[in-house]
């Protein structure tokens, strides 16, 4: 049986009733369908975004920014999703999960293309703030519409959802590594554009003829206002939100910063840089399959623990290794440990505030996920790479700690 956490928090039990009345009245097909769908949109999100973190050396180079130069930069993405996060609960309260999926789905492939046009790191910075507006958004949305599908099912099937995330980050890493060397970032990433618009088309078709299994108005009060939550509610949402901001932390340092790493400091070709991120999104996808069956037989204390605890020690040997493989294999071990705390700590979240709990949760996560390269990049310059990467394992250590704490 799904561990939904009612033992833990008997005050949601209400909740669950709801959505279990919810699921009845949808038709299993409609539940397969909507699932097809939101699987379709997360992995395009990683697709598109590992197509563009592979080409960030290439486009460092391209803009003569420096490590801090390019921090600054890429803090345009975090600005521009954070701001788009705190909104995107509201629209989708107003205009459902759906619509605001499909929406951002057009926006983010074609804000991909913008940053191979620059020619300097403001211009970088600015046009990266268009694709972090939609980056945040999709993120929001999608996984909104997931914690809905999830209680309507009443099975642990986030990590699924972002089990296809991180396999689109493998797919879109490992194109991008294939194609360094013959294929400039202009016609890569516009490449991605035609794709993910073609993409959205099909998969967002689908997705607007689907009704949210759990409408929005069942969390609302009778004025249609969203529910007020209580201070201990509140409390949990921004925990479980401190959580996700310390793995996903790492998962963004590993994608910005971890290619540069393997070739700047390990002297690795193009081409395997490019791989370790591969590396670290396959460990994920792995991870991130099995969670569902994790989940059910040990709960979510012993993931939340074990995974900080396994990211932590995975992450000290890829900073630190003296080989490329020893460095390639620690990635590895990272993504097995940060697989399934991110997807537990948004379920959690929407499951106890609903759209705005994604939101908050979701904030704050990628908010560790966009600020975290930015800070990397200062701690480069102020120390090394490699130290300044040993950060991940601090935070990782951090989550553990909280989520054991957070049981109590």
């Amino acid at each position: 049986m799904y561990a939904t956490g009612a033992h833990l928090y008997p005050e949601f039990v209400p909740l669950l009733n709801k959505t279990t009345s919810a699921a009845s009245r949808a038709t299993p097909p409609d539940l397969v369908r909507l699932r097809v769908a939101l699987t379709v949109f997360f992995a395009l999100d990683g697709f598109i975004f590992a197509g563009w973190v592979v080409r960030i050396p290439a486009i460092k180079e391209q803009t003569g920014a420096s490590a801090s130069d390019l921090g600054l930069a890429l803090l345009g993405v975090s600005a521009g999703a954070v701001i788009t996060m705190t909104l995107t609960g509201r629209l989708c309260r107003r205009f459902g999960s759906h619509p605001v999926t499909v929406a951002c789905g057009v926006l983010l492939p074609l804000s991909v293309a913008l940053p191979p046009l620059t020619h300097s790191a403001l211009a970088l910075g600015l046009v990266l703030l268009v694709f972090g507006a939609a980056y945040g958004g999709i993120n929001v949305a999608m996984n909104s519409a997931a914690v809905d599908l999830v209680a309507a099912l009443r099975r642990p099937i986030m990590p699924g959802f972002h089990a296809a995330f991180s396999l689109g980050g493998m797919a879109g890493a490992g194109l991008g590594g294939l194609i360094a060397g013959s294929l400039s970032p202009t016609r890569h990433l516009l490449g991605l554009t035609v794709l993910g618009l073609l993409v959205t088309a099909v998969a967002g078709r689908a997705l607007l003829r689907l009704e949210a299994p759990v409408p929005p108005a069942d969390r609302t009060d009778t004025d249609g206002a969203p529910e007020r939550l209580d201070g201990r509610t509140r409390r949990l949402v921004i925990v479980f939100g401190l959580i996700a901001l310390c793995t996903a932390f790492g998962e963004g340092a590993l994608a910005d910063w971890g290619a540069l790493h393997l070739e700047q400091d390990l002297a690795a070709h193009p081409g395997v840089a490019a791989a370790g991120y591969s590396c670290f999104a396959l460990a994920m996808t792995i991870g991130r399959l099995s969670g569902t069956t994790l989940l059910e037989r040990l709960g979510q204390t012993p993931i939340l623990v074990a995974g900080g605890t396994t990211a932590a020690a995975g992450m000290l040997l890829g900073a630190l290794a003296p080989t490329v493989w020893l460095a390639l294999i620690g990635f590895a071990v990272t993504g097995l440990g940060l697989a399934n705390i991110f997807p537990v700590a948004v379920e959690r979240a929407g499951a106890m505030a609903g759209p705005d709990g994604v939101a908050t949760a979701s904030t704050l996560g990628y908010g560790g996920m966009l600020l975290g390269p930015p800070a990397i990049g200062f701690m480069a310059d102020w120390f090394t790479l490699p130290i300044a990467l040993t950060s991940v394992a601090v935070l990782a250590g951090v989550a553990a700690l909280i989520g054991l704490t957070a049981r109590r």
